[in-house]
């Protein structure tokens, strides 16, 4: 990821001078966490410029980052300000609030430290569906409350990349009446952490809760991989699966590798904004 040495280990600011500066509304929130770790977290929330003029409600993005990521992820490497101002400027995509929250573990306020860097090690041992349990309540249901959002599963989009994309994939499975959009970028496909409630019941019985959320399925659901992705082979498994249970979704394979370099998750999210909210 392209930080500079003194973001290096924090998540540093949602807008920083000498890069894209956006046309769009950039906010902050910390909000109160209602599980065990800190006492509250940050989210970031971006808008379209006249958002608070429209008088219009919006369908809402939440975009999660991976290992090694936090919630500035999708700003200093994903290019997510230039990416939804220049689809919606050409009218590619259907303007929207887009949400980017911190989804790591941490365990306390001073483990936390402000959303300190975790590397890939330390995040990958920490899925343990604890943040997640309460993703609804903390960031969704406050989302709803701050701002002027459409109701309804056919509004609300849930997308990451990696252990992001392996956690949006649970929260369609596990909320499929909240999230109508999935997307999975080079999902990291495996829950590992010490055993706890919050992870059984977030992360456990994938088969039959995908079962239940196929019944009625999701308005749209995108899987990606890279050409030469690390992950490529699971998620070809997890297509696989996909196509034998007759479970409606798009697979593409796009240039690149499990990185930021040669643009796979950007342009990922291009493709994804491009056929949500339609």
């Amino acid at each position: 990821m392209r930080f500079a040495p003194k973001d290096r280990w924090t998540a540093g600011p949602a807008i920083r001078p000498g890069e894209y500066q956006p046309q769009g509304l950039v906010e902050e929130h910390y909000y109160k966490c209602s599980v065990p770790g800190p006492t509250r977290r940050r989210m970031i929330v971006y808008m379209p410029a006249d958002y608070y003029t429209s008088g219009k409600e919006y369908p809402v993005l939440y975009l999660l980052h991976g290992a090694r990521g936090y919630e500035t992820a999708w700003i200093r490497s994903g290019e997510v300000y230039h990416t939804a101002d220049s689809l919606w400027q050409l009218g590619l995509a259907k303007e929207c609030i887009i949400v980017m929250p911190n989804v790591n573990q941490y365990y306390s306020d001073k483990d936390y430290g402000g959303g300190r860097f975790k590397d890939a090690y330390e995040s990958i041992l920490e899925v343990d569906g604890v943040v997640e349990s309460a993703f609804v309540h903390d960031v969704v249901n406050l989302v709803d409350s701050l701002y002027r959002t459409l109701p309804g599963k056919e509004n609300r989009a849930i997308a990451g990349l990696s252990v992001g994309a392996y956690q949006s994939i649970f929260f369609g499975a596990n909320y499929p009446d909240m999230f109508g959009y999935i997307g999975a970028f080079s999902p990291y496909m495996w829950s590992m952490s010490l055993p706890n409630r919050y992870r059984w019941s977030f992360y456990h019985g994938l088969h039959r809760k995908l079962k239940k959320e196929f019944e009625d399925p999701p308005l749209g659901y995108y899987l990606y991989a890279g050409k030469r992705d690390m992950m490529r082979p699971s998620t070809n498994n997890y297509h696989r699966y996909l196509v034998r249970k007759g479970y409606p979704h798009i697979y593409q394979v796009f240039p690149g590798s499990h990185d930021w370099k040669n643009g796979g998750w950007i342009d990922e999210l291009k493709d994804m904004m491009q056929r949500i909210f339609i």
